[in-house]
């Protein structure tokens, strides 16, 4: 009984060593595949590392390039010279000197006759014309025009008998209404116009 059990345990031995050797292999078959894939990673790793540095200079060369193109445009020396001239042309304009008297009792019709043959003369002129004027709107103007001369001496600098009359504007002011009584216990209205008149002068040019 001996004899016969010796050959079924060397079969079973050698069964087990063939699926040990068959397990041995798929394991290093695994192991094999296992270690190519963790190659290819790093591979395909290293690559997409060595294509983002590659990008990243093109980029920078790209923004270092539009900032070069940029700068040019930016400079503009035409453009700041501009409010320079503006400025000079300003301070190159002639000083106005105004005065202004308000609520003149007097018709703006009857002061626009007046203001109308002294515009853009001269002031010399302008006082000597006023000066012996019969119309009563005369005087209230020739007074205006030596308040705007004193405004022209005191707070600008100028001298008040060099200047000229640039504009002259009569506009009509508040009405005051009064009533007369008529006959056959009537009453006409009477209108007691009022106006705003405003002079500039400016000095005038040699």
């Amino acid at each position: 009984m001996a004899d016969e059990k010796k050959p079924t345990t060397k079969k079973a031995v050698a069964a087990k060593a063939k699926g040990e050797k068959a397990e041995a292999k798929k394991a290093a078959k695994k192991d094999d595949a296992k270690a190519a894939k963790s190659t290819k990673k790093a591979a395909a790793k290293k690559d997409s590392k060595a294509k983002g540095k590659e990008k990243k200079p093109a980029a920078k060369t790209a923004s270092k390039k539009t900032a070069n193109e940029k700068k040019p445009a930016a400079k503009k020396p035409a453009a700041k010279k501009e409010p320079a001239k503006k400025a000079a042309k300003v301070s190159a304009a002639p000083p106005v000197v105004k005065a202004s008297a308000r609520y003149v009792r007097i018709a703006p019709r009857k002061a626009r006759l007046i203001a109308d043959q002294v515009r853009g003369m001269h002031i010399e002129s302008a006082r000597a014309l006023l000066q012996f004027s019969p119309r009563g709107a005369a005087h209230p103007i020739h007074k205006l025009i030596n308040s705007a001369a004193a405004n022209a001496e005191n707070n600008h600098d100028l001298i008040g008998d060099e200047m000229r009359i640039a504009s002259i504007t009569v506009d009509e002011g508040p009405t005051l209404r009064r009533f007369r009584p008529r006959a056959m216990g009537r009453a006409t209205p009477i209108n007691k116009r009022t106006s705003h008149i405003r002079v500039a002068l400016t000095p005038v040019e040699d």
